[in-house]
């Protein structure tokens, strides 16, 4: 493929031709798994023996290797866990190890093609015509295209952009070529695969389906995620993570392999942009079978980019429901309302300035095209109302964060009054565990004289003094925290037992702990599996998210579900 730049000089049309090469040494050249920039001479063939993907197995010192071991031993642990405690039979949700071989620890590579050790995980094919060659040096066209995506042939080696002017008529070069060299291709980080973790107390895992999906008749499953938009990615905030780490062309292409790997029914995503979703997500996911639904927020008090504001994604995947109605909260117009009703003249502007934040919330009401066993009655229409939020508010407007979560629940309660339907809350809430919003969604309530409520200055709340909703909503990963069995105990290391929740689900070098939810109404729905949480020891060392290996500063959360048999009224 070529890209034609047109231009008329000396009665001549002139094409420029880009060329890729790739340059093949004498020897191929693995990369350290803590210094990407530096060559590999030790492999730890622990690793190698225990299936964990080779690029992990790399370092580029003997003391490199000693100082990240305590992290290091971490892959080996897990690798451990999954063969012991669950026979390899716990689903893999996220990627899957790929077997190189075994051998012993520590051993040390030469550099060399020949050394036994020294392996990329795949055998190298080149194309039989030598294009160029330079001392000691082959270089290999590998492309003629505006942008070239590196293969795990290149892994090791250095490539060449070319920008060559060719006469159209005769074909031929005019002038000297624009040239570029890259660094050495790195692997591309892989993170630990996390794994569905059953808590129902059975111990059916289900079967795959046709596309490799864990899935047993009756269930589905929800993801919640926050992607961390573009905008707010800046290298100031994330000065730890690697620039080209954090750049977007890198990070959607990493959230879409995370996203696609979960196979999740239902996807809920925030912090999406207007452009990424339009230009990226739809459409991409729209290849793996999801229907997409979209909410930007508003923009009373944004001011950048219109098609750069962020907002709520929700996607199904079409074989496994289908759209029957959607409802879109904005609280800037909730909050107009409130203060036209309930708030004195003299401090209408004032709290219209305090509420109005832009954020939104997309609620979707869906049909399962599946059968669901043990429901009421079998020909009825099963339906499930999925909310998705962000709660992005500044931390110091307690009564702004409370009162958007209040108007929020008592939208889903009008709708569960009227359909008597199954529900899903799920998002980013900016709210810790024990928080007033967190208490008001878990607890159906808050104590009146809970701190947070005195921040009040101009009387929010007042005309919400019960601040109380009557939805059953418990939070789906509690089981961890009072799970005991195979399996569960390890998570349980990762759950605040006193409120029920992980210990983190957003990390960062300024903050670490649990911001994201997914809250299910416990009369029609029940948890029969969750997606494993991370450790801080499972992060790359002396880092925090957003990483090279996962591409947000939050975790995903994800919980399989099985309708119930509601109670009758």
């Amino acid at each position: 493929m070529e890209l034609l730049w047109w231009a008329v000089r000396n009665n001549y049309t002139e094409e420029c031709m880009e060329l890729r090469y790739r340059i093949q040494s004498d020897r191929k050249v693995a990369v350290c798994s803590v210094h990407p920039s530096e060559q590999a001479t030790l492999q730890c063939l622990g690793c190698v023996k225990a299936k964990i993907p080779v690029a992990k197995s790399y370092h580029c010192s003997p003391k490199c290797f000693s100082d990240a071991w305590q992290h290091h031993r971490v892959l080996h642990d897990h690798a451990a866990s999954s063969v012991n405690e669950n026979g390899n039979e716990e689903e893999e949700i996220f990627g899957r190890f790929n077997s190189t071989g075994s051998g012993v620890v520590n051993a040390t590579l030469t550099g060399s093609a020949s050394s036994a050790s020294l392996t990329n995980g795949s055998t190298s094919l080149y194309p039989a015509a030598v294009t160029q060659r330079s001392g000691g040096e082959t270089w290999f066209e590998v492309g003629r295209s505006k942008t070239y995506t590196p293969s795990a042939d290149d892994i090791g080696h250095v490539l060449k952009f070319e920008c060559v002017v060719v006469d159209m008529e005769t074909k031929l070069p005019v002038g000297h070529p624009n040239t570029i060299l890259t660094s050495r291709v790195i692997p591309a980080p892989s993170p630990i695969p996390r794994r569905l973790i059953p808590v129902s107390g059975t111990d059916m895992m289900g079967q795959l389906d046709s596309d490799g999906r864990i899935s047993s008749s009756g269930t589905f499953t929800v993801l919640s995620y926050n992607i961390l938009s573009d905008t707010y990615a800046s290298s100031e905030l994330y000065s730890y993570c690697p620039s080209w780490a954090l750049s977007w062309p890198y990070r959607r292409q990493n959230l879409l392999r995370e996203i696609v790997g979960y196979r999740a029914d239902i996807v809920c995503l925030q912090e999406v942009q207007n452009d990424h979703f339009e230009e990226f997500f739809a459409p991409e996911l729209d290849k793996h079978g999801y229907q997409a639904l979209y909410k930007r927020k508003t923009n009373e008090v944004y001011g950048g980019n219109i098609h750069t504001i962020d907002g709520c994604a929700t996607f199904f995947r079409r074989d496994r429901f289908s759209h029957v109605k959607k409802y879109e909260v904005e609280f800037n117009k909730a909050a107009q309302s409130l203060t036209e009703v309930a708030v004195q003249t003299t401090q209408k502007k004032a709290a219209l300035n305090r509420l109005v934040k832009d954020n939104v919330a997309l609620i979707v009401v869906l049909e399962a095209k599946f059968s669901n066993q043990g429901a009421d009655n079998p020909g009825k229409r099963q339906l499930l109302c999925v909310a998705n939020t962000h709660v992005n508010v500044p931390p110091e407007l307690k009564d702004v964060k409370i009162w958007q979560v209040h108007t929020l629940l008592k939208g889903l309660e009008k709708i569960a009054a009227s359909a008597d339907i199954p529900m899903l809350v799920c998002g980013d809430f900016n709210s810790v565990p024990g928080s007033a919003p967190h208490l008001l969604l878990a607890m159906g309530k808050v104590d009146p004289l809970h701190p947070e409520l005195l921040v009040d200055p101009l009387a929010i709340l007042r005309p919400h003094s019960k601040l109380t909703h009557q939805l059953p909503l418990v939070s789906a990963y509690s089981p961890f925290a009072r799970g005991v069995g195979l399996g569960l105990e390890h998570q349980r290391r990762k759950m605040d037992i006193t409120t029920n929740e992980p210990l983190f689900t957003n990390c960062t070098r300024d903050f670490i702990g649990t911001l994201d939810y997914i809250f299910y109404t416990a009369d029609s729905l029940t948890v029969e599996a969750l997606l494993e949480l991370l450790d801080e020891d499972s992060l790359r060392k002396d880092t925090a998210l957003p990483s090279p290996e996962w591409s947000s500063d939050h975790i995903a959360l994800l919980a399989e579900f099985r309708f119930q048999t509601r109670p009758r009224r």
